[in-house]
């Protein structure tokens, strides 16, 4: 899976929130139908068996209800979960793709799954991003714990590929990101910083110190610093190590990669999001620029000139290098540019989810799960109260057939007609894109006025909760038809076969 995720400490977002937030995308030449659902604490069961990788893992016995963004055909490929929140206001997405060298995984292989043939018996797999979420987000009361699980899971089972995966509650984020086949790395997020992560092992600071004490602020494997000794992995000279305070490692020169196709496929995404919310910060044009979209030593994580919102999220995950002569859809400088870089907002975009936990209102209603599917430079993002035990059946309803009552697959049918004429229907979109969260942020406020003068007991403010989602999900519906209908009449109007009597 390629995906792009960022990550907002609370001191770095507008309203004092940890926001957590990735776009899945599917492989080339293919879509993936998301459905957004509760899981009730019952549906987990006492064992979970892997669709992939045949790996057999026990449950523990005290499971959280908890939102999730499956496949929506999985018989074969699995649930895959991929983001949500539990009822503890504990969120994780998993997973953003990423990548090891060769060093690495000759020292910890994958654990891959193979079937049983000519004699040979069957081999389990160790854990994926079809897992992950399912394994972990029902049984977590904090992003730390978030990180511990996964870990523990991790060094027992193993995984079968390379990925980073988020945390988040009210307080901290922590990303960890896997390294070969059974050992991880995780760092917290600084409070006031957020984090850009395109597909490549990101963390470009690593404490241990601090890892191997206190673990305020990193977490690994136990044995890591002997799996990097054992393998060579530490690329500094020793001289140099010498120089430097603490002990520590630069994971990215350790563990990651720096190939011909990062430069073109990952690391330009990230130079975006810098160059979206440092603007000013650095120079980011021309021959002298400080930081270039080829870069690979682009920070892993900055401070932005001015606190983010979700709207400023749901920009940059929809983006496609506007204002640079990389825009796919540019009209403007040299035209063997446009499209040089894969754009953050693309065609395979299955969902965006971001997670929004809020400091200063009752936990029974702080956390808001943000949704879109499909592309989305075409879609509209639309918030959603999470502590509920449904979801409204417009986003739930998700099947393989394609129709316009399904949000996920009207989005679709929008985007792929609105990208033939972008020019035409652009000004439709962006007015459907305000549209939706301005008026899914006045049916909650609506809400919450009522429940700061008296909030009802739990069970009676799921009910209020649920109902609001429903009110939200039905002017989705009502926006997201009207835009369906005039980017068809934009369409149609230009179809090549179009012709009347005065063309004659």
């Amino acid at each position: 899976m390629s995906c792009t995720t960022i990550l907002v400490g609370r001191e770095a977002s507008f309203d004092g929130s940890t926001m957590i937030a990735r776009n899945e995308d599917s492989g080339s030449g293919s879509f993936s139908p998301k459905k957004f659902i509760v899981v009730e604490a019952k549906a987990q069961g006492e064992e979970y068996v892997s669709v992939l990788s045949h790996v057999k893992i026990p449950l523990p016995n005290n499971p959280l209800r908890y939102t999730c963004m499956p496949n929506a055909v999985y018989e074969d490929e699995g649930i895959w979960g991929a983001a949500g929140v539990n009822s503890e206001n504990v969120s994780m997405t998993a997973t953003e793709t990423i990548a090891c060298n060769e060093r690495v995984l000759s020292g910890d292989p994958l654990v891959v799954y193979k079937k049983a043939e000519n004699g040979r018996p069957e081999q389990i797999g160790g854990i994926g991003e079809e897992d992950m979420v399912s394994l972990v987000l029902p049984y977590i009361h904090s992003a730390r714990e978030g990180v511990l699980r996964l870990g523990e899971l991790l060094e027992q089972y193993g995984t079968y590929e390379m990925n980073g995966i988020a945390f988040s509650d009210e307080k901290e984020i922590w990303w960890l990101e896997t390294i070969g086949g059974h050992h991880f790395i995780a760092r917290r997020v600084p409070d006031n910083a957020y984090v850009m992560m395109p597909n490549q092992l990101g963390i470009d600071y690593f404490d241990f110190e601090d890892a191997f004490g206190a673990q305020d602020e990193y977490i690994c494997s136990k044995d890591l610093k002997d799996f990097i000794a054992r393998n060579h992995l530490d690329l500094r000279f020793s001289d140099e190590i010498e120089k430097t305070e603490g002990d520590w490692i630069n994971p990215r020169e350790c563990f990651g990669t720096h190939s011909d196709g990062d430069h073109i496929y990952n690391t330009p995404r990230a130079w975006y999001m810098a160059r979206y919310f440092n603007k000013n910060t650095f120079s980011f044009d021309g021959e002298n620029a400080e930081l270039k979209p080829e870069d690979d030593d682009l920070p892993w994580c900055l401070c932005p000139e001015i606190k983010i919102t979700p709207e400023d999220v749901k920009y940059i995950l929809s983006s496609h290098f506007q204002g640079t002569p990389y825009d796919c859809y540019g009209k403007y400088g040299d035209e063997k540019n446009r499209g040089k870089y894969r754009p953050i907002g693309i065609s395979r975009n299955n969902f965006l989810s971001l997670v929004q936990i809020r400091p200063d209102v009752p936990k029974e209603y702080a956390a808001i799960e943000w949704v879109c599917f499909g592309s989305n430079t075409f879609n509209a993002f639309v918030p959603f109260y999470a502590n509920v035990n449904k979801t409204p059946e417009y986003f739930a309803n998700t099947t393989k057939t394609v129709t316009s009552e399904s949000f996920y697959w009207a989005n679709r049918i929008i985007a792929a007609l609105a990208d033939a004429q972008f020019s035409e229907c652009k000004m439709h979109i962006e007015r459907y894109q305000g549209k939706v969260p301005t008026k899914g942020y006045t049916l909650m406020k609506s809400l919450e006025e009522k429940l700061e003068k008296k909030l009802p007991k739990n069970a009676a403010v799921i009910k209020l909760l649920e109902d609001c989602n429903e009110e939200i999900a039905k002017m989705v519906k009502e926006e997201t038809e009207a835009v369906l209908d005039k980017v068809l009449y934009e369409v149609s109007c230009k179809m090549k076969n179009g012709f009347s009597r005065s063309d004659a």
